[in-house]
């Protein structure tokens, strides 16, 4: 499954590597939050007037939370865009809002707005693109310098914090945004490349059908009319001619049994190694313990299935820190082990039990069993068996 992006983009949902990415995205844009919070506090220390300072805090309070939400969506794929919008609408009205309520505090000894300033001038990337951000940082640099000149403070000062400071947090963010946005379209090209090979695969297996079936059918359907049309005339010749249509339908049906019998068969080492390179890719530390010798091709069928099940379940269903896959081959027989840490203590029913029990149903027609167990120290087991003759 996936989800839009704030930017236009999609990701996995349940990618627990991209998740990662995220929090540490979010940690380094959170660090602006000090040019919004901290040091407007500054200028609320110097102000003796009660009703500023208790209007002023408010304001400053008011304008940290937008910006926090603001930076919140700017990571947040799943986040649902009238959501986002709303942020954004809240943190233009407590910019507005600001100005006035924060521009005559400790007026003359502190640059208070300023730094409320700066913090729009940061967020201007995160808020649009290059052209509209930098009218926005513009707006918030005159406005600084608005307010110096009404209040009596420096506009040098002013213009210092908020252009300066501005600009640099900005390109900070920008730089952090940069860099999520890389991340995201670099798993949006593994999920593209996986879709196209699936459907590259799709397509030749439609154009093999085609070209077993496409002479076949024509034939059949010639040969049937001609019989339709003796019938009345030639009934041996008739009966002739409906045998071979008979004859060619039974040949046609052994063909496409065997392309589909060779489509379906897997390799299980490759099986084995792809789900190992997909869970690490995923953040799952995964070890694999194969057999020497290779099965033989229905038993490897039957354990590829439960293999890609298994790791299915653990992607979507589970919070797994590890992964061991173990195949062994006691006499006369092959089992496969797939232990994984993330089922945590609950008892609850799986919710995933139909895609198990229809592996269940699959495997005993060849005699097979699959049991599964889930330890007191949160380890799930999966554990298929299946008889293998020599």
């Amino acid at each position: 499954m996936t989800v839009e992006t704030g930017r236009g983009g999609r990701v996995p949902s349940g990618d627990r590597r991209l998740r990662r990415a995220r929090v540490v995205a979010l940690v380094a844009l959170v660090t602006s939050l000090w040019t919004s919070f901290l040091l407007p506090a500054v200028g609320l220390l110097r102000e003796p007037d009660p009703v500023r300072v208790a209007v002023g805090a408010t304001a400053v309070a008011a304008f940290t939370a937008a910006h926090a939400a603001v930076l919140y969506a700017a990571v947040t794929p799943w986040l649902s865009p009238v959501w986002r919008r709303r942020w954004h609408l809240a943190l233009l009205a407590t910019a507005v809002v600001s100005v006035p309520a924060l521009g005559p505090v400790a007026a003359g000894s502190w640059p208070t707005w300023a730094w409320l300033g700066a913090s729009l001038v940061g967020l201007a990337p995160v808020l649009a693109r290059w052209p509209v951000a930098v009218v926005a940082g513009g707006a918030a640099v005159a406005t600084s310098a608005a307010l110096a000149g009404v209040t009596g403070g420096s506009i040098g000062s002013h213009l210092a914090v908020t252009g300066g400071v501005g600009l640099g947090a900005a390109l900070v963010n920008a730089l952090q945004l940069w860099f999520w946005d890389l991340l995201v379209e670099a798993r949006q090209g593994q999920e593209a490349r996986a879709r196209l090979v699936a459907a590259q695969e799709r397509l030749r297996f439609a154009r093999d059908v085609h070209d077993l079936l496409g002479h076949d059918l024509t034939v059949i359907a010639l040969k049937a009319e001609l019989a339709a049309r003796l019938a009345t005339v030639d009934a041996g010749r008739a009966g002739r001619e409906a045998a071979q249509v008979q004859h060619l339908a039974a040949s046609a049906l052994q063909r496409v049994r065997a392309a589909v019998h060779g489509y379906r068969e897997v390799d299980l080492a490759e099986q084995l190694t792809a789900v190992a390179d997909v869970l690490r890719s995923c953040g799952v530390r995964c070890s694999v313990v194969a057999p020497a010798d290779p099965l033989p091709p229905e038993p490897a069928a039957l354990l590829a299935a439960v293999l890609r099940e298994a790791s299915t379940n653990i992607l979507r269903h589970s919070r797994a820190g590890w992964c061991r896959i173990e195949i062994t081959r006691p006499e006369g027989a092959a089992t496969m082990t797939v232990s994984n840490d993330g089922a945590g203590a609950a008892r609850s029913p799986d919710g995933h039990s139909h895609g198990l029990r229809g592996l269940t149903d699959r495997l005993a027609p060849a005699g097979g069993t699959l049991r599964t167990r889930c330890g007191d120290d949160g380890v799930f087991t999966l554990e298929a068996w299946l008889p293998v003759t020599p």
